[in-house]
């Protein structure tokens, strides 16, 4: 069906080594082995239908580690009719592409056939590199099928990608997981031959704490069945986690899962739900996320979405950030944990924002005008004479300490940029502005 370029054959197999990895002896062969990704390859998808049809697009699939993305790739490849070169952008650079496509121009030149090209890490081709693949990805000389689990968006050319199809595979659910091991538990020949008892809660456990990723799952399996073996047991719930230890975090504070959990963050302060905000944190802070940066986010947030409804809140945020940088890790992360679950539950106001904003649109589109003459500085010789300063009100002589005088220029005399909301503190300032505005004659 298809011929593999020997470099490429060398690092793949049609038929899996008996000592290679379990996960890799229980890679599916097929689409129907496929586990998940039902919303890519549902019955009469274009996915399925351009795997079924063995004539392939350029793709780009995305996903999380373990998801399926070079699998499903190899299927797609192994049933297209043609040529299947294979590469590592970890490994390969602009000399190997060049390679690749002189190959495929040679198919096409002596016998036809097309050249089915599969970039495995795709987003660490930097753009010189990418830029080398588009002229044949665009001719159609190489149907192109990358693997990332970088949002593409963010890492891929955008060149590149607006001749291919992006498809994004999930993270695959806790019950596919376990049917995962259960496969493999069963099938003697490419999973476990006499497999030792495991327990429903050993079972349960690798299934849920793999994290969707089925690479993980198997590879847990394998050390627990060679730790049951060994003790002359079987596999329990403490054998399993001991195989499984501690869950990797998924989270990469260079790429796409970074502005994910950002603005998880964010969200859930501005939703006034301390809980997912402090689980978002500890994800972050987990992950390796620099806390200065979160910090900085908590400071903005402060005034973006609480505001005057609460000014205490900008004050804890940026006692807080002051923490980190006085503090550190991992102490800071109890500051860090403070200020997410005070500005979380304060009221909210945007009205700071709304205001500024609008200030700003004006602005855009007329012009910064004059202020009035009285309150124009007057500190300079010569400023009397031009009138600068004269029938100033000073707010401290005034009834209440408001001024009765129209302090925005006369253009735009009765123009509103600040309404505060009836939340928090703010309903206060909104009853001092109505009168303030009374007294201005507005």
């Amino acid at each position: 069906m298809f011929e593999t370029h020997e470099p490429a054959e060398a690092r793949r197999s049609a038929v899996p080594r008996a000592d290679a990895p379990l996960a890799v002896r229980m890679r599916p062969a097929t689409i129907d082995e496929l586990v998940g990704q039902e919303h890519l390859l549902g019955e009469g998808s274009t996915l399925r239908t351009a795997v079924e049809s063995g004539v392939p697009h350029s793709m780009v699939l995305y996903g999380p580690p373990g998801a399926g993305k070079t699998t499903l790739a190899r299927i797609v490849a192994g049933a297209a009719h043609g040529a299947f070169e294979e590469e590592s952008a970890v490994n390969a650079g602009r000399a190997e592409v060049r390679a690749v496509i002189e190959r495929a121009t040679e198919r096409r030149r002596g016998t036809g056939q097309p050249t089915i090209f599969f970039l495995d890490e795709i987003h660490r081709f930097n753009k010189a590199q990418q830029d080398a693949l588009l002229p044949a990805v665009e001719e159609g000389l190489v149907t192109l099928i990358g693997a990332t689990t970088e949002n593409p968006y963010f890492e891929v050319n955008s060149a590149l990608l607006s001749r291919s199809q992006i498809y994004e595979l999930r993270a695959l659910e806790p019950e596919r997981v376990r049917g995962l091991l259960e496969r493999a538990l069963a099938d003697p020949e490419r999973g476990i031959a006499d497999p030792p008892a495991i327990s429903d809660e050993a079972l349960e456990l690798l299934a849920e704490r793999s994290g969707g990723d089925a690479r993980t799952a198997l590879g847990a399996l394998e050390r627990a069945v060679e730790a049951a073996r060994a003790g002359g047991g079987e596999i329990d719930l403490e054998t399993a986690e001991d195989a499984l230890q501690r869950k990797a975090i998924t989270f990469d504070k260079q790429g796409d899962l970074h502005y994910d959990y950002a603005s998880a963050l964010i969200k859930s302060m501005r939703g006034s739900d301390p809980d997912a905000a402090v689980y978002y944190l500890a994800a972050m802070l987990e992950g390796g996320e620099d806390p200065r940066f979160i910090a900085r986010r908590m400071v903005i947030l402060a005034a973006e979405d609480v505001g005057n409804a609460d000014p205490q809140a900008l004050l804890v945020a940026t006692a807080a950030a002051q923490a980190v940088d006085r503090v550190g890790l991992p102490e800071c992360a109890i500051n860090l944990s403070q200020a997410a679950a005070y500005l979380a539950l304060a009221p909210k106001s945007n009205a700071a924002v709304k205001a500024i904003a609008a200030a700003q649109a004006e602005i855009r589109e007329r012009g910064a005008k004059l202020p009035p003459d009285y309150l124009r500085d007057a500190h300079y010789p010569g400023a009397k004479k031009l009138g600068r300063g004269q029938g100033y009100k000073y707010a401290h002589d005034e009834p209440g300490g408001i001024s009765d005088q129209p302090l925005l220029p006369d253009e735009v005399q009765g123009t509103r940029f600040y309404e505060p909301t009836e939340r928090g503190f703010e309903a206060e300032l909104g009853e001092r502005l109505a009168e303030a505005r009374r007294r201005r004659g507005g």
